[in-house]
């Protein structure tokens, strides 16, 4: 996911991934004590998604605000 899509997600939408992006995190955290991770790199990449969605929700936020 970049910039672009989540630009283009409504504010519900972004909400509701935020929700799955989190738990997927979640998993692959597990996943890693367990030592059943197959792609080392997924974690870095959900969290960036992550902060995608959470800066764009910020931005819009402030644009309300402001």
């Amino acid at each position: 996911m970049d910039g672009k899509e989540v630009r283009g997600l409504k504010t519900e939408e972004i909400t509701e991934e935020l929700k799955r992006l989190r738990g997927k995190l979640h998993s692959i955290g597990t996943q890693t004590v367990t030592e059943k991770v197959e792609d080392n790199t997924q974690h870095g990449k959900v969290r960036k998604d992550i902060a995608r969605l959470l800066t764009e929700q910020t931005r819009r936020t402030a644009a309300k605000a402001g």
